[in-house]
């Protein structure tokens, strides 16, 4: 009885870990070095490590990068660029000798994840779209020829090979790539088991269409959301809606059962008078947000078991990238190593304060790394504006249904008798009520999780159950 007891505990706290690593995706960051001031790759392994980044995505095989890679533990993600894809589709000895001296040779001490083949190549110069398919398997049979068919190969799209996006569930390739590309790549995605790799940016979307789209929609904050008309389903972010679009367009092919990796997404910190919504605090904003969604959340609307897997665009501010000012300012790092804001880029991390830059980073008693006991509070931002601050405090006593009765006049709460004290009292029994579900603990960017025990007085700040 003991025995079956100790194996049936065994057996559950196996599926209790299984669905909470299955739960989560998984955040990337993307490497670019269109740059002459960047640190050297040493530095730049170290700079990831001690962010805890785990997985890089590069556009090419430097052989100083993927050397400096070798036993950091760090997966990698390489690109074959667009120039070699019809040399790679003409000759599978091109590959085979591609793969030996980019994959092969840097093989196990560097981790390789995937490769992408291409990057948005249909919209690319010269449209080597008619390469892309057999270029893939030309590199899919080379890896067979080195035993590293665990090495997935893909290939980076962009949202432009949709002929329409809105709503989501009216998601659908342009007709003119379907067979001549999409069909036959998801059809080598399927057998192979990779990925699609997705370049997503709501920046862009938002850019152009500011007086129809909702800036906290974009940012991924607290929201009313939009409910998609075809299938009812209510979306509370842009990504998520262009995510779903994308797998609405493969689910009308029949490929259902391929995923998607956002192999690319971002939002500039800084941008020309013509780009709306260009900033810093947007930046960090869309980028804090979607960590913590990333990493303390499921999958989207319309695939709720398929874990969202982000990497970020980019690691650096890359001073010699031509167009506009926001293509130099997408980095999460200047070249000096410094951040250039605070993003969250871990799982313990994302529980601390997000929508914050470090010109507002709050006064309330900084959060330990973790806590022992897995609890967490919410508490106020208290550099909010004063007016939004009560106008949430309001919110969450009234219609939030918070229990204010220890903040009244009097009560064991009303001392200090600060708004911070009192919205963070009424924020956290909302945050509490609301069993500490993801998105229960921002109003309108005023709060913040924390994971020790709030210090306002002698107040108690009760817990979930």
């Amino acid at each position: 009885m003991a025995m079956a007891a100790s194996l049936f505990l065994s057996f559950f706290f196996f599926l209790l870990s299984f669905s909470v690593s299955s739960g989560s995706g998984s955040i990337g960051i993307n490497y670019g070095r269109v740059a002459n001031d960047l640190p050297p790759p040493s530095k730049v392994v170290q700079l990831l490590k001690s962010n805890g980044i785990t997985r890089v995505k590069l556009y090419d095989t430097d052989a100083d990068v993927l050397t400096a890679l070798a036993n950091s533990g760090i997966q990698v993600v390489v690109a074959l660029p667009n120039e070699l894809l019809s040399s790679a589709a003409a000759d599978q000895s091109f590959t085979d000798k591609w793969v030996q001296a980019n994959i092969s040779q840097y093989h196990p001490a560097t981790q390789f994840e995937a490769i992408a083949v291409g990057n948005e190549v249909f919209v690319a110069p010269n449209n080597p779209t008619q390469f892309l398919v057999p270029a893939m398997k030309n590199v899919q049979a080379s890896l067979a020829k080195h035993n590293l068919t665990n090495i997935k190969v893909s290939s980076p799209v962009a949202l432009s090979a949709l002929q329409s996006s809105f709503p989501p569930s009216s998601g659908a390739f342009k007709s003119e790539l379907i067979e001549p590309a999409i069909r036959p790549m998801l059809d080598f995605l399927r057998k192979t088991g990779s990925d699609l790799m997705v370049n997503a940016y709501p920046f862009f979307a938002y850019e152009a269409n500011s007086k129809t789209i909702s800036l906290d929609y974009a940012l991924i904050k607290q929201n009313p959301g939009v409910v998609d008309s075809g299938n009812g389903l209510r979306y509370m972010s842009l990504l998520e809606a262009q995510i779903d679009a994308v797998y609405a367009a493969m689910s009308a092919l029949k490929y259902d059962d391929v995923k998607i990796v956002v192999s690319e997404t971002g939002w500039p910190s800084k941008g020309d008078s013509n780009e709306i919504g260009a900033g810093m605090d947007n930046a960090a904003s869309y980028n804090g947000n979607l960590v913590n969604r990333v990493l303390t959340g499921s999958g989207t609307p319309l695939r709720k078991n398929v874990p969202l897997n982000v990497f970020l665009f980019a690691l650096f501010n890359e001073n010699q990238k031509s167009g506009p000012t926001s293509e130099r300012n997408y980095g999460l790092f200047y070249p000096t190593e410094q951040k250039v804001y605070d993003v969250p880029l871990t799982a313990d991390a994302a529980k601390t304060p997000n929508n914050v830059s470090k010109s507002q980073t709050p006064v309330a008693q900084a959060p330990a790394p973790s806590s022992s006991s897995g609890q967490t509070w919410c508490v106020a931002n208290g550099k909010s504006a004063q007016e939004k601050l009560q106008a949430a405090l309001d919110y969450a006593c009234g219609e939030g249904g918070a229990d204010c009765r220890p903040i009244q006049q009097g009560a064991t709460c009303y001392n200090p008798n600060t708004l911070e004290a009192h919205a963070s009292y009424a924020f956290n029994s909302y945050y509490q009520k609301m069993s500490r579900g993801i998105g229960t603990c921002n109003f309108g960017g005023t709060a913040f999780v924390v994971t020790q025990p709030p210090k306002f007085g002698n107040c108690e700040f009760p817990t979930g159950s």
